[in-house]
């Protein structure tokens, strides 16, 4: 009988880790609608220190958006105030009909997408409704929550768009302030203070 226990439960052990992360089926049709909303602050705004480093707002931001993909850095260089990416789409880029004919991925901090074929969406439809996010928690339960996120998953953001500062060598991280480029520095820097997940 333990012969056959121990293989049961590493299998239903394996089964768990697998279900922790694997992608949600959603159904065909765009499921967020609404486009991100971004206000440029009309003064500076004081800094803060989070874990050392210097976090200075640049604009109020709020995002609806279907996560493509999440990647933890943690780890890594920025992996203390960044520990994840989170790759999401919005508009067409929530439609499953139009995301199964791409293949998404990250790697060293970008978003990066293939079609084999002919592409689903011009390729600045694409550009325009989906973005690769560096993600800093304002709190340790909402870096939890991030790191719960699936493909699939349907989320609200709420927080502002920031210029990180390293404490060790005075680099700077900049998001971008605008949803229709691409490349290096197309990248949202979001402090975090709120996510919530729908169904």
């Amino acid at each position: 009988m333990r012969r056959l226990f121990v293989p049961a439960l590493i299998t239903a052990a394996v089964w768990w880790l697998w279900s922790l992360s694997a992608p949600i089926d959603r159904p065909p049709g765009v499921l967020v609608r609404a486009e991100p909303e971004q206000t440029l602050f009309s003064s500076p705004q004081p800094e803060i220190i989070l874990k050392g480093w210097k976090v200075k707002p640049l604009a109020q931001y709020k995002i609806d958006a279907r996560v493509l993909c999440r990647k933890s850095y943690e780890g890594d260089p920025g992996g203390d105030i960044a520990p994840y990416d989170v790759a999401v789409g919005w508009g067409p880029m929530s439609d499953t009909r139009i995301l199964e004919k791409l293949d998404i991925d990250q790697r060293m901090r970008f978003f990066q997408w293939k079609c084999y074929g002919d592409l689903p969406l011009p390729r600045k439809e694409i550009v325009r409704h989906s973005c690769n996010m560096h993600l800093i928690p304002i709190t340790d339960s909402i870096r939890d929550q991030i790191a719960r996120l699936r493909p699939g998953s349907l989320i609200s953001l709420r927080g502002q768009l920031i210029e990180l500062t390293d404490p060790k060598d005075g680099g700077k991280w900049y998001s971008s302030l605008s949803r229709t480029d691409s490349g290096d520095g197309a990248c949202e820097v979001m402090l975090v203070r709120s996510l919530t997940e729908r169904d």
